[in-house]
């Protein structure tokens, strides 16, 4: 049997485990998922000790994911977002993944939204924003990061191909843009009637990605809708960031449609 689980303080809370539950269950995978929360200065430890035991890959969360970054041999996608979430231990040292790129990416192409050659506004520069910057410029997007601080969105734009930046006072962009991401925490609950874009900005050629996931339809999403636009909420970002770590640690392909009823489940 193998072991997979995730590292993380706290753990209590998350998704991931009945979301991959799901998956060894739809499949037949003799697997299990378990979670390990170590002191918050023992990541490194925890990884060594995680290979030690010969658990086959782990998710990382807050607030170890830059915490790994020296305890671990680095995908390209993880180097250059600076930050890992899923380690696979199956080679002869540990490696680190970012899998959060791929659940952006994902995340549009499941609702028939192209990325190449469209014009997007991301909101927010933290690691979250870092991920999304990184997965819409590689699949061919222009970038534009709008942050509340300019310095951190300009760190960022300066890291990521083409990608331009400025304060929230250029948030009017969106009415031309094609894409937008909000991957900050306005809009989460308990403050579930804030939004991050004004609903002037909005319009029905816009795709718009909310990474936040409690609540379901955040304000930003119930505005976007009611403007005509494609909506995709934050659970689905976290479901396909989960696929890729299951397809990444068992070379097979992930069971979509068991992972989304398990975490939708949850979140209901």
């Amino acid at each position: 049997m193998q072991v997979y689980g995730l590292l993380g303080n706290p753990v209590e809370h998350s998704l991931s485990p009945p979301m991959h539950e799901a998956a060894y269950e739809a499949l037949d995978v003799d697997a299990r998922y378990v979670t390990f929360e170590p002191d918050r200065d023992a990541a490194a430890d925890a990884v060594a000790a995680a290979d030690t035991l010969g658990i086959a890959g782990l998710n990382v969360t807050i607030p170890f994911k830059r915490d790994v970054l020296d305890a671990v041999d680095l995908d390209d996608v993880a180097r250059r977002v600076g930050a890992v979430n899923t380690i696979d231990f199956s080679g002869e040292t540990p490696t680190g993944h970012n899998t959060d790129v791929a659940g952006v990416e994902r995340s549009f192409a499941h609702h028939d939204v192209s990325i190449d050659g469209r014009d997007a506004v991301l909101v927010g520069a933290g690691g979250a924003g870092r991920a999304a910057a990184f997965a819409l410029a590689d699949a061919g997007a222009s970038v534009h990061v709008a942050n509340r601080t300019v310095e951190r969105a300009e760190s960022l734009a300066a890291d990521v191909p083409g990608a331009t930046a400025g304060g929230l006072d250029t948030l009017d962009r969106v009415a031309d843009a094609d894409l937008l991401v909000n991957a900050t925490s306005v809009g989460m609950e308990p403050d579930v009637d804030e939004t991050p874009v004004p609903a002037d900005h909005l319009h029905g050629d816009l795709a718009v990605l909310d990474a936040v996931y409690t609540p379901i339809e955040t304000r930003l999403l119930r505005e976007a809708a009611a403007a005509g636009a494609t909506t995709i909420d934050g659970a689905w970002m976290l479901l396909f960031q989960g696929v890729q770590a299951f397809e990444l640690w068992t070379g097979r392909d992930g069971p979509v449609d068991a992972m989304n009823e398990a975490l939708r489940a949850e979140l209901d």
